[in-house]
This record gives structure tokens, C-alpha cells and sequence, in this order.
């Protein structure tokens, strides 16, 4: 028998984490520690070892950026959680800096029950990019607005056959595995393939980080 999918919540608002937590439990998917802010989340996390961590921005002393940070450098990378962060979209100026720092995507705090539990399943799977289009967006709006205080990597494209260039392409456009066998008249098994090899080159994490790294290298312009 599978495993209950264990995930720490950080929030400073009582009501989100009650709501989040009955939700989640109502899906078989056991909250195993709360926090309200950055410092709790990190030792939470270094408790108990989350399978994920629903990470607000905005908390007071240690922020959700700078827990993030910690968390994903603590320890073997491959074993560190998958990190989502919470956002109310048109006001964390730096969800793209956490995305960034290396979390796997994101959610709007107005997340309807469905797409929460599905969206954690789905990033402890490692499908990063839950929603292509507003992920998409986010990143075009903060792709230059990388100055406060965040240093990217710089990534070198030129490992990439012309193949894998085309895929991470259309990646950053927002297309899902199954838009891009069908643009490309590839099977999904031969794009997760590519994905898989493009990550490796680049030495990112997971789908984010190569949309991310597809803006910094002006492989994707805005508004393209």
C-alpha cells in the first residue's frame, strides 16, 4: 500500500490553514505539521520531511522567499520537498523570485478543493507546471524583475540539440506534454524524454526552473 503524500503547511492565516489542512485530509493526504512563518516552516520541515510544502509569501519575520530558499538548500536536492507557493497573484512581487529560488509552481490562495489536492499529487509526481497558461504569465510579468537582490544562474543553451531547443521553446510558451507531442508528432513518452534530458543539461529542478531559465537566456521574449 502506497504511502499517505505528507505536506507542511505555512501560512500565517488560522482560517487558510484550517481550510487547506480539512481539505487535503478529506483527500487522504496527511498534513503532518503547520507554521506561520519562514523559520517554523524550515524546522517543520526538517521534523517531519514533507513530501511537499504549501508556502505562503507574506509571513512575518522569515518570509515564505527566504524559507524557501532554506529548505531547498538544506540537504540532498533530490530528497528535499517539492515547494508550492501561495500567492494572490497580482500582489507577491516575488513569486518569480521564489520560482526562481526553486519552487515548483504555485497556487492562487482562491484554489477551488479540486485543483489544491490535485495540484499537490501533481508536483510530488514532479509535473511542476500545473497551469501552462498562468504560470506562463507570471513569468513574463516578472521576468525583469529579477533585480531585487536575486541572482539567476546563467544557463548555456548550447548543449541543447536543435530538437531540445524546440521543445524548451514551446515549454516556456506554456504547451503540457500533451500539446507538445501533438505539435511536434512525438509521443508524450518521447517529450518527457526531452524534458527529462533538458533538465540534466541545465541543471534545473523541474519544469518552472526551465520555463525560468528559457526567459533569462532570451530564448523566449515577453510577449512573444
Amino acid at each position: 500500500m502506497t504511502a499517505p503524500l505528507r505536506v507542511v503547511l505555512a501560512d500565517d492565516q488560522t482560517l487558510v490553514r484550517t481550510g487547506f489542512r480539512l481539505i487535503l485530509g478529506a483527500d487522504g493526504i496527511d498534513v503532518v505539521a503547520e507554521a506561520v512563518n519562514g523559520d517554523e516552516a524550515v524546522a517543520a520541515v526538517r521534523r517531519t520531511r514533507p513530501d511537499v510544502v504549501l508556502m505562503d509569501i507574506r509571513m512575518s519575520e522569515v518570509d515564505g522567499l527566504e524559507a524557501t530558499r532554506r529548505i531547498l538548500a538544506d540537504g540532498d536536492p533530490e530528497r528535499a520537498p517539492r515547494v508550492l507557493i501561495l500567492t494572490t497573484f497580482d500582489l507577491d512581487r516575488y513569486v518569480y523570485a521564489a520560482l526562481a529560488a526553486g519552487a515548483s509552481g504555485f497556487l492562487l490562495k482562491d484554489v477551488t478543493p479540486e485543483h489544491l489536492t490535485a495540484a499537490v499529487r501533481m508536483v510530488r509526481t514532479g509535473d511542476a507546471l500545473l497551469a501552462p497558461a498562468i504560470t506562463r504569465r507570471l513569468v513574463e510579468r516578472f521576468a525583469h524583475r529579477a533585480d531585487d537582490g536575486v541572482s539567476v544562474p546563467h544557463r548555456d543553451l548550447d548543449s541543447l540539440t536543435p530538437r531540445e531547443l524546440e521543445v524548451l521553446t514551446l515549454l516556456a510558451r506554456g504547451l503540457s506534454n500533451a500539446e507538445l507531442a501533438a505539435r511536434l508528432h512525438l509521443s508524450e513518452a518521447t517529450v518527457k524524454t526531452h524534458v527529462a534530458r533538458i533538465l540534466a543539461k541545465l541543471s534545473l529542478r523541474d519544469r518552472v526552473q526551465a520555463v525560468i531559465a528559457a526567459y533569462e537566456t532570451g530564448l523566449v521574449s515577453v510577449g512573444q
